[in-house]
């Protein structure tokens, strides 16, 4: 599904059709013939990101691009490489304005993968990362957390302004609650040990529980430094989120990290089929963007936690959280818990806004997204490693929580 605005088109599948701003040419006669193509990666290998946009153009240069490829790390030499390169085209992901006018003065066609900093109007791909925002609140807010904060990432090039911490507080006011924000750093800036203190600070003075979704999976990894350093529980008093899914970031968190997977493989692969298609002389126009959707949270220990005011219902959310995808019933619940049944819905109700059944199906759905998303597993062990007693009670599930089936949610979030 492709959703429309303007010259932007928001990947939800692995095929992209272009949109009425876009402007597809005749064949050009000078096309270049589809023979053994050279492309050139300018490509910052030594993050998640970078890596994981590599592992996309990889997969698709496997199955339909067979080129001859180059990869350099965009640094100040990759200039003069390239004022003698001669090649077919460039996947570029910088923001290093010398090497972005280097690339257009070549006259090469090139794809960009998401870099904000550059005016330069070259075709682009790049995470959705709003959508990040709006996922990573989602999964704050149905934990029961009632107090939100944010933390930012380094902004690029100095900015001011953190579009994905706007979009996260726009959607925890949406729900009725607050969200504080702490200012971000800028590019260049220090994190040195008065910044961590004043860190520290805020968390001590925001209100408990609290949700905090940080900019970066970096950033994520201070915010459990800091709670680690004063004293504070996280996940109990502090559950955090990330962006980026940097595995080895994560897990260097004690507790480690939950994050959100904003889909890097998915943008490198469609980055580099885009890029064999301006090869064969299609035209594009050269402000459209490509936004490709996360594929979701990976969930730690950071936010793994019942968030309540009332201890009982924070016992039974956790009781359902360890047992919902084993055939976990009602009355299961209710005989742990040892309290009636009208009681323990209407304390339910009144904290986490579900009943116990409901609490029990959004469990089973958080599960079966991950693993649709996250594994190779067939539907039919999906919905059993899920807790749900067949396909086509998942998948009724499955349509009324997400909007559609367990057989599209995972092609859209196909790797």
């Amino acid at each position: 599904m492709l959703m429309r605005n303007d010259s932007v088109f928001v990947l939800e599948a692995q095929r992209v059709a272009p949109m009425r701003s876009i402007r597809r040419g005749p064949a050009a006669p000078s096309a270049i013939p589809r023979t053994r193509r050279e492309v050139a990666l300018l490509i910052d290998a030594s993050t998640a990101f970078g890596r994981g946009v590599l592992q996309g153009a990889a997969r698709y240069n496997h199955q339909s691009g067979g080129w001859a490829v180059c990869l350099k790390s965009v640094k100040s030499s990759a200039l003069d490489w390239l004022s003698a390169w001669t090649g077919d085209g460039i996947l570029l992901l910088c923001d290093d304005p010398d090497v972005a006018e280097a690339v257009q003065r070549s006259r090469t066609p090139v794809v960009n993968l998401g870099t904000d900093l550059l005016d330069h109007p070259l075709p682009r791909v790049e995470v959705d990362r709003l959508q990040a925002a709006a996922v990573a609140a989602e999964h704050l807010l149905e934990r029961g957390m009632r107090h939100f904060g944010y933390v930012g990432a380094p902004s690029p090039g100095g900015r001011a302004t953190d579009r994905v911490g706007e979009s996260f507080r726009q959607h925890i006011e949406a729900a009725g609650f607050v969200c504080h924000m702490f200012p971000s750093l800028r590019r260049g800036e220090r994190a040195d040990q008065q910044q961590q203190a004043r860190l520290a600070r805020w968390i001590e003075w925001l209100p408990k529980p609290v949700g905090i979704m940080t900019g970066n999976d970096e950033r994520g990894l201070e915010v459990t430094g800091a709670c680690s350093r004063i004293g504070l529980s996280v996940p109990d008093d502090i559950a955090v989120i990330g962006v980026g899914n940097d595995q080895p970031v994560c897990e260097l968190s004690i507790p480690a990290l939950s994050s959100v997977d904003v889909n890097a493989q998915a943008a490198g692969y469609e980055a580099a089929a885009w890029l064999d298609r301006l090869m064969d002389g299609e035209e594009f126009d050269s402000a459209a963007v490509t936004k490709v959707a996360p594929r979701g949270v990976v969930a730690r220990q950071s936010s793994d936690r019942a968030a309540s005011d009332d201890e009982e219902v924070g016992r039974v959310v956790r009781y359902i959280r360890d047992h919902a995808c084993r055939g976990l019933q009602v009355a299961d619940v209710l005989a742990h818990m040892a309290m009636s049944r009208g009681s323990l819905q209407q304390r339910m109700k009144q904290t986490m806004g579900r009943t116990i059944h409901q609490e029990i199906q959004r469990v089973r759905l958080d599960r079966a997204r991950d693993l649709l998303a996250n594994s190779q597993l067939a539907v039919k062990q999906v919905a059993k490693e899920s807790g749900f007693a067949s396909v086509q009670y998942m998948t009724r599930v499955f349509r009324a929580g997400t909007g559609e089936t367990p057989a599209s949610y995972r092609r859209r979030r196909a790797r």
